[in-house]
């Protein structure tokens, strides 16, 4: 039996003004890539305010590591940075003193109106994730089968990564940005494997 897929994709990278924009756009090449294209405005919006967060607030340095982890029901959007402080909720009241056409800056009261739930949690003793989910839409319905003389269209071709379109950085070697797409199926042991045969094969050439 197996159970439900997992596709995840992860994104290493500075949360310096430069890579935010960047990472907004792999954000939203992903999740069309998976179909989840009601879901792009959100995520990218969401992931914008966290990567924006850590920008103005994260020490000692500015690394964090996004992901993007998607089940059959949902999707997950995390962002680890290394400051052990969880965010303050008190934060989300600035929210208020933003601009109302301003694309960030507007920190938890956005990433809580845009997602079904939110939160922060400690990651070891040098490090958190905030992370926010999305409900994902229903599977499309199954196509019907083609006449036995139709010519079937090709698969789809993954889009290349936004990093092989990403400009070089100034300073490569302290503004890496790094892409991991994987998917992993869980798949539990329902029965013991079956043990190989030990006896030797026998020689189909007489003696």
């Amino acid at each position: 039996m197996i159970s439900h897929p997992s596709r995840h994709c992860t994104v290493e990278l500075q949360a310096l003004p430069s890579r935010i924009g960047q990472v907004r756009r792999i954000v939203s090449a992903q999740l069309r890539y998976w179909h989840l294209d009601p879901l792009i405005d959100r995520a990218a919006l969401g992931v914008t305010e966290l990567l924006s967060n850590v920008h103005r607030h994260a020490r000692p340095d500015k690394a964090c590591t996004v992901e993007l982890e998607l089940l059959p029901d949902r999707l997950t959007v995390s962002v680890r940075d290394h400051d052990p402080r969880l965010p303050v909720v008190a934060e989300a009241a600035q929210a208020l003193d933003a601009a109302p056409l301003a694309t960030c800056g507007r920190g938890l009261a956005m990433v809580a109106a845009v997602s079904e739930s939110w939160g922060a949690r400690p990651d070891g003793d040098d490090g958190k994730v905030v992370w926010f989910t999305l409900s994902a839409p229903s599977p499309a319905p199954v196509r019907p089968a083609r006449s036995p003389g139709h010519r079937p269209e090709p698969a789809p071709v993954p889009p290349p990564t936004e990093v092989e379109r990403l400009q070089p950085a100034s300073n490569p070697a302290q503004d890496p940005m790094v892409v991991h797409v994987s998917t992993v199926v869980r798949t539990p042991v329902t029965a013991p494997v079956a043990a190989a045969a030990t006896a030797p094969a026998r020689s189909a050439v007489p003696g």
